[in-house]
Order: C-alpha cells, then structure tokens, then sequence
C-alpha cells in the first residue's frame, strides 16, 4: 500500500493513541520494528492492529494496539520500523501513512494464534496494580542494592526474570510480566476492566487501551498472527 492514501482511523483520538504507543515502544529500542495487520472487520471496513515487543528481562512480552478504519482496500501484513510509522501518523487527520516494510526481528514471525481463546477470568485491575506496584518498587530497591561494577545487564536481567515470572494472585496462571507490559505501555491503569485468555502456549492480557501478550511454552500453530482485538 506504499504510495496509496493514508489509513484513516475511524475513531476520534485514535492517531494521537497509535503515536503515543509507538513513542513507548521507542524508548525501550530507537531502532524498534513492529509488524502491522490491516484485514476486514465484522462490524466495519476493517481494523488495523500493531504488534510491538517490549523487552523486559530475558523474555519479550507482545503489545498490541488496534484500531479500526474508515475504509480497506487491501488487506496489509508487513513488518516496518516503528520511528517510520511514528512519522506518517497524523494525530489532527487521524491518519497513518504505512512506510516500506523492513526486514523484521525473529519474534515478528511468531504472533499469537487466531482463535482457540479461552477465558481464564476478569482479575480486578484494583488487585492487580498495587501488587505490581509493589514489585516495581522492589526491583528498583533490590538492583540499586547491586554494586555498580556487578550491574550488569545480565544480573539486571536475571533479577527481573525472577521477579516478573511471579503469578499474580488474584489469577495465578498470569505472570507479573504481563501486568508490567501492560503498565508501563500504557495499558493497565487502576481502574482499567482486566480479562485474561489463553490459547495454547500464549496467554492475553487485554484492556480497552490495548492488550499484551505472552507465550508461556510452545504451542503448535503458533505464529498464525492474531486477530485484532480491543
């Protein structure tokens, strides 16, 4: 679709959502890719879902943010540099140019599957935020505690293992590294409505702002991409 009209985005606010999830998923890496899916809607011309992955520890955690659209002339699946997007977003026209896609990490290959979701719960977002609260605080208090000249990387990033692979209690086949990824993508906000599913190896966390997913072992017909949901 390179060289066509931009996307637009059905919903007020949308653009402005899309480029503020994208300026996250900069931070963690300038040099970030993310794999874009534009198919038909049920209840619409079509929905455009972004998939980003967030490094956090040894493990990367899958976000996703949808939006619908105005109108669909193809569907679009490739991998593109998130800074590229960031660019053509248009936050007053609520449009999104789709830049030339690039040659995509490993993990854009393996998204979550289809279908196969089933509902684990609704874990209350007023359980779950100061219990990761509380775990924020400590890998902040136990990686300052680290002497500088043994801070390393991998020591960073074996404390978070530890930490994030914590049940969550009110649910406990959710990890805490999801609850994260949803923190602090955006996502999980005090008061947010939770729900949890799992299909196969993957588990999804996901909120009206968006959704993370993780995968928790390997699960056949993984990597069939994911549907886009809110």
């Amino acid at each position: 679709m390179t060289g066509t009209a931009p996307l637009a985005l059905a919903d007020a606010g949308e653009a402005a959502d899309l480029a503020a999830f994208l300026v996250r998923l900069l931070r963690f890496d300038k040099a970030a890719a993310v794999r874009l899916q534009a198919v038909p809607a049920a209840d619409g011309p079509g929905v455009l879902a972004v998939f980003g992955r967030l490094p956090l520890g040894g493990s990367g955690v899958l976000a996703i943010r949808t939006a619908r659209l105005t109108a669909l002339g193809e569907p679009v699946d490739r991998t593109v540099s998130a800074g590229r997007l960031l660019d053509g977003v248009d936050d007053e026209a609520d449009t999104a140019v789709l830049p030339d896609a690039v040659t995509g990490p490993a993990w854009a290959g393996l998204l979550p599957p289809r279908t196969g979701w089933r509902l684990l719960g609704e874990p209350p977002a007023d359980r779950v935020y100061p219990e990761l609260m509380a775990a924020v605080r400590e890998f902040r208090e136990r990686s300052e505690a680290v002497p500088a000249h043994h801070r390393t990387r991998a020591v960073l990033d074996a404390l978070a293992d530890e930490i994030w692979s914590r049940p969550v209690t009110v649910l406990p086949e959710l990890p805490l590294r999801a609850a994260h990824a949803a923190h602090v993508i955006g996502f999980l906000k005090p008061d947010a409505p939770l729900t949890v599913h799992r299909a196969g190896g993957w588990l999804r966390l996901s909120a009206p702002a968006g959704s993370v997913a993780v995968r928790t072992a390997a699960a056949p017909g993984a990597g069939l991409g994911l549907s886009p949901l809110r």
